[in-house]
């Protein structure tokens, strides 16, 4: 299978890259997807009865804004700090030797920008973590600053700085980030997002185009239908899936049940040593 995925990828004029948890649990850094994992990095909300959808949510921005900022501050420092994987060395030094690449993904880490891709060609179809919006009034979301730490404790989820407010009205800020029953995320920038990528589609779509997606679930399937949808929409395109524990593929796909990192140093060698 390993043959066949390389075969695709060299003959591909183009690639697109679709990501999900696992491209960033092979940084190192948790996936909060699951329950068990969540609860396992953060024992204080398996005690406070506190689930993914639940701690991942508006309401808790307005019931609790500590417990909200406890669980998205310790978040924001861990992706800061934690250098992405070998696998993003892989696959720039894939896309360099390529017509052209966009990325999707789900995750809001903001590691693809870290590791030198065009934020051009990035889609984050579930918002970031290092841009904040207002929780009432309609200003546009804006940075965080470069030089911000939360200093969250993980044993009690208490801020070691004071809770972030909007500059305009003093309102609590959130996240730029889709939450569950989330009727208030800005979405701007994920528009502007998409509709870079939406040209590129059409900018493309007779074009040998391969799909690499690494480490996308099925509990929140968003970046596998978007790969699925390519794969059956577009003739000459092909999806490789790279998923340790879900690597099922529709007709014709191919998937490989590694981590990103095992497939992508495979994939990929011929690249890295040009």
């Amino acid at each position: 299978m390993i043959k066949e995925a390389k075969d695709i990828i060299n003959n591909a004029d183009v690639v697109i890259i679709t990501s999900g948890a696992g491209m960033g649990v092979d940084s190192g850094l948790p996936d909060f997807r699951g329950n068990e994992g969540m609860w396992r990095e953060y024992p204080v909300l398996k005690n406070l009865k506190l689930d993914f959808s639940s701690i991942a949510n508006t309401k808790q921005f307005e019931k609790n804004p500590k417990i909200a900022w406890g669980f998205y501050g310790h978040r924001y420092d861990l992706y800061k700090t934690t250098k992405p994987n070998v696998g993003f060395d892989f696959l720039k030094a894939l896309v360099k030797n390529k017509k052209d690449y966009f990325i999707v993904t789900s995750n809001v880490d903001g590691h693809f920008q870290k590791a030198g891709f065009d934020q051009d060609k990035i889609y984050e179809v579930h918002g970031r973590i290092n841009k904040l919006q207002c929780t009432k009034c309609s200003t546009k979301p804006w940075d965080i600053d470069d030089d911000k730490r939360f200093d969250v404790d993980p044993k009690t989820f208490e801020l070691g700085t004071t809770l972030p407010y909007c500059k305009k009205c003093n309102a609590i800020a959130r996240p730029n980030i889709m939450m569950f029953d989330d009727y208030s995320y800005d979405n701007s920038i994920s528009e502007a997002q998409e509709s870079r990528f939406n040209s590129f589609m059409r900018k493309y779509n007779d074009t040998n185009i391969v799909v690499i997606e690494i480490g996308a679930g099925t509990e929140i399937p968003t970046i596998r239908h978007i790969g699925e949808q390519i794969h059956k929409k577009i003739f000459t395109a092909t999806l490789i899936r790279i998923n340790p524990r879900e690597a099922m593929v529709p007709h014709n796909g191919i998937g490989l049940a590694t981590t990103g990192i095992e497939s992508l140093k495979e994939l990929c060698k011929d690249y890295m040593d040009e």
